[in-house]
C-alpha cells in the first residue's frame, strides 16, 4: 500500500488530482455550512418553541406545556 505522501504528490502533479482536491475542499466548506445553519437553525427553534410554551402556560393558567 503506497504511502500518504506519495499518493499527495502524484495526486498534487495530476490535473485530476487537483481538480479531486479542490472538490474535497469545497465539500467540506460546504459541510461546515450546512452544520452551522442546521444548528443555528435548531436553537432558533428550540426558543420559538420554548416562547410559545411559556405564553400557552400563561394563558392556560399554569397548565405545562409538553411537547408531542
Amino acid at each position: 500500500m503506497k504511502e500518504f505522501s506519495v499518493i499527495a504528490r502524484e495526486l498534487r502533479q495530476d490535473e485530476n488530482g487537483a481538480s479531486f482536491i479542490e472538490y474535497t475542499v469545497l465539500l467540506g466548506v460546504i459541510l461546515a455550512v450546512s452544520i452551522g445553519t442546521i444548528g443555528a437553525v435548531g436553537t432558533w427553534g428550540g426558543g420559538v418553541w420554548t416562547a410559545l410554551c411559556t405564553s400557552m402556560i400563561a394563558v392556560a393558567g399554569g397548565a405545562a406545556c409538553v411537547p408531542a
